[in-house]
């Protein structure tokens, strides 16, 4: 019986440098993250993983 692979993707808590709003956005997204307060770009995809443009607080697993 094998082992299932852990999943390399992760949620990720960040804090808009604007409004200081926090929120959860997903670590590979593939579409840009917006605030939902000020709307002030969040995240962009990359490829692979999410170029995150706001403070990282917390990586939920």
């Amino acid at each position: 019986m094998r082992k299932a692979k852990e999943p390399s993707s992760k949620f990720v808590k960040i804090r808009c440098p604007k409004c200081k709003n926090e929120q959860i956005m997903f670590g590979k997204a593939s579409t840009k993250v917006g605030c939902l307060v000020c709307g002030k770009a969040l995240g962009e995809p990359s490829g692979g993983k999410a170029k995150i443009k706001a403070r990282v607080l917390e990586v939920l697993e």
